[in-house]
């Protein structure tokens, strides 16, 4: 994948903002059409857009496609750099406001490397969540939704339908759940996320089912 700006010679056959991006903080995303564009597709940052170029020649279903796929890969590259725990309960809190109006208020948030069967953990009863540091390098939006996935615990200890409501608000769920279930299917983890029938958990754990 390209990340590079395009050089000055290139033609933008059109540049309009038509999607989102699935950060934490929404931002556009533009699409420009180059003549000159073969069958390379590129995407870079851009302040607060992601600018996606794409052959002028793609129909509207690849474009889509492709939009996705780069925005997925750009997400991938920047969650490769390790948060530290005082940016996880930053952004925790972040993801609190936008989800569930604040209502979960976690006290702490830390990677730790002794979780190697579940995704992450929580202590309702101290506020604290656990996130396994195997999760580091995964794209942003499977972060973060283990990390909304505990928040919510903080409100609904259990994995009951008050639970599995809750996070309905994540708009990424079933996505994010394929993707752990598709790294823990290739055996690059041993756990998976928990499923809406597992029994409940007393500390909200995310794991196996």
């Amino acid at each position: 994948m390209s990340a590079d700006p395009p050089h000055s010679a290139e033609s933008r056959q059109r540049s309009v903002p038509r999607y989102a991006s699935r950060s934490t903080v929404t931002s556009a995303v533009e699409v420009r059409r180059s003549a000159r564009r073969r069958r390379t597709v590129s995407a870079y940052r851009e302040g607060d857009r992601t600018i996606v170029l794409i052959p002028a020649r793609m129909s509207e279903a690849e474009e889509q496609r492709w939009v996705t796929v780069m925005l997925d890969k750009l997400a991938a590259q920047e969650s490769k750099r390790t948060l530290g725990d005082a940016e996880l309960v930053e952004r925790a809190r972040r993801l609190s406001a936008q989800y569930f109006g604040g209502r979960a208020g976690p006290a702490s948030v830390r990677w730790v490397t002794n979780q190697n069967t579940r995704w992450g953990s929580c202590t309702p009863a101290e506020g604290s969540i656990r996130l396994s540091h195997r999760l580091q390098g995964m794209p942003e939006y499977v972060v973060d939704y283990v990390l909304v996935h505990e928040l919510a615990h903080l409100l609904v200890p259990g994995h009951g339908p008050r639970f599995w409501k809750l996070l309905e608000a994540y708009p990424r769920t079933e996505r994010a759940r394929g993707y752990l279930e598709g790294v823990a299917a290739a055996g690059r983890l041993p756990s998976s996320p928990a499923d809406p029938d597992d029994p409940v958990e007393p500390d909200g754990q995310l794991t196996d089912g």
